[in-house]
């Protein structure tokens, strides 16, 4: 895995053990709210990448974090995506020509 993707998961995990005790809340809550196990809590605290996303979803859920994942990957927000498709922007754009093989008889 490459180290960036690590450190990105374990950055997660740490964020959401800090939540999770900020709200007085013990692994055994957590895991109970998510239905999850405990182990499970432990594991995504850290940082472990065979965490299901669905899990990590309904953590933040319980957070009130929910909306973070959902703009994750905004297409509008796709700063690479937009310059990169606007690259193949044509210079002019023109109607098209009448066919002469239209399929009328």
């Amino acid at each position: 895995m490459p180290l960036p993707v690590s450190r990105a998961l374990e950055k997660l995990g740490r964020d959401i053990s800090f939540a999770r005790r900020r709200r007085q809340m013990t692994q055994s809550m957590l895991a109970e709210r998510i239905g999850v196990s405990v182990v499970t809590v432990r594991r995504m605290e850290d940082g472990n990448p065979s965490i299901a996303l669905q899990t990590l979803a309904r953590a933040l859920h319980v957070f009130g974090e929910l909306e973070r994942l959902n703009q994750l990957m905004d297409s509008s927000e796709d700063a690479i995506g937009l310059v990169l498709m606007d690259e193949k922007l044509p210079q002019r754009v023109r109607t098209p020509k009448p066919r002469k093989d239209s399929g009328a008889l």
